[in-house]
């Protein structure tokens, strides 16, 4: 029996938004604090060897080192500094693509580690987070030769923070001599009036999408829409046939995935390469159902339709792109 759309709306979508808005908020205030105090200059000496050759400002540091605690403050940052001016699209298209890898350190330490790598063991289970790394620094490296190559001072305006910061304040604040006048006081409830304003902004087309999707994804049956993809994908690289069941598995929760594939290579029905290479393929197929019942609504409601849309084509081609490359790599061996 189906649950009843209450149910739905209590028990799934709210506290997902909840969570989501919590994140955004505290992304964009702490991306305030750090243009409010200065510390600014002090997180771009970490990541210069990623913006600088991109040619991306120091700003975008703080955004790309705070994925790697959390993605979705990291993202709230990058939309607070694409709002602002100081990215313009394709410059914040290049951030979220350097973005990658540092939003896949932090599922090491809460997922791949403590979960993953117990259940397929270690051999099998440190080969398939190390490709997932290098897949991911790929993507992250793609990024930093994108922006050397595509960006230029025309996508950036490194004065549009300050610029919006002394919009908002009484012009008894404003700086007169480059410096900011306001107390410490001022300046943590200014960013944090900033946080909650972006978060109340998109608030309601994220409440909107996520409820449209997991009312969707409760009553219509999305594994016959993308199930069929597995079995000519297994055929094309000649996997057992065990294959085909453990991508469709892994395709709609990973933690099954790995756990249908386990017994299977301590059997010796896979290698652990062609058990790496039969989780990839299962990632692959599962971007049909995990860009619609996750990636959209995160983008849409962090950037909009338009714009989110692009980060979903832009993330989502590039990971088939580098993924497929590991697949190759992996089967050659």
């Amino acid at each position: 029996m189906e649950p009843a759309i209450g149910s739905l709306l209590l028990g799934e979508v709210l506290p997902r938004v909840v969570t989501i808005a919590i994140a955004i908020a505290g992304g964009v205030a702490f991306a305030n604090v750090l243009v409010a105090f200065g510390a600014i200059q002090y997180i771009a000496a970490l990541s210069k060897p990623l913006t600088g050759p991109a040619n991306l400002p120091d700003e975008v540091g703080s955004a790309i080192l705070t994925t790697a605690a959390s993605t979705t403050a990291g993202y709230g940052m990058l939309a607070e500094y694409r709002d602002s001016g100081l990215l313009d699209d394709r410059a914040t298209l290049v951030a979220v693509t350097i973005n990658t890898f540092f939003g896949f350190v932090q599922h090491i330490f809460t997922f791949y580690a403590p979960v993953l790598i117990p259940i397929l063991g270690l051999k099998v289970g440190l080969l398939y987070v190390g490709t997932r790394a290098g897949i991911s620094l790929a993507i992250t490296i793609t990024g930093v030769v994108a922006g050397a190559l595509l960006l230029s001072s025309r996508n950036v305006d490194p004065n549009a923070m300050s610029e919006t910061d002394d919009a908002d304040r009484p012009d008894s604040e404003a700086r007169t001599d480059g410096g900011d006048v306001r107390t410490t006081r001022e300046k943590l409830l200014d960013s944090g009036r900033s946080g909650i304003e972006k978060t109340w902004d998109i608030l309601p087309r994220l409440a909107i999408v996520y409820t449209l999707v997991v009312v969707l994804t409760t009553y219509y049956d999305l594994e016959s829409l993308t199930g069929g993809a597995a079995d000519p994908l297994a055929a094309m690289t000649g996997l057992p046939s065990a294959a085909v069941p453990v991508i469709v598995i892994y395709a709609f929760d990973t933690t099954s995935g790995a756990l249908a594939i386990a017994p299977l290579i301590a059997d010796g029905v896979f290698t652990a390469q062609t058990a790496v290479v039969t989780l990839l393929i299962g990632g692959i197929v599962s971007f049909t159902v995990s860009t619609f019942k996750r990636s959209i609504p995160f983008q849409y409601g962090i950037w909009g339709a338009e714009f989110g849309t692009k980060v979903i084509i832009v993330n989502t081609s590039l990971k088939i792109v580098w993924i497929s490359i590991a697949v190759i790599g992996l089967l050659s061996l």
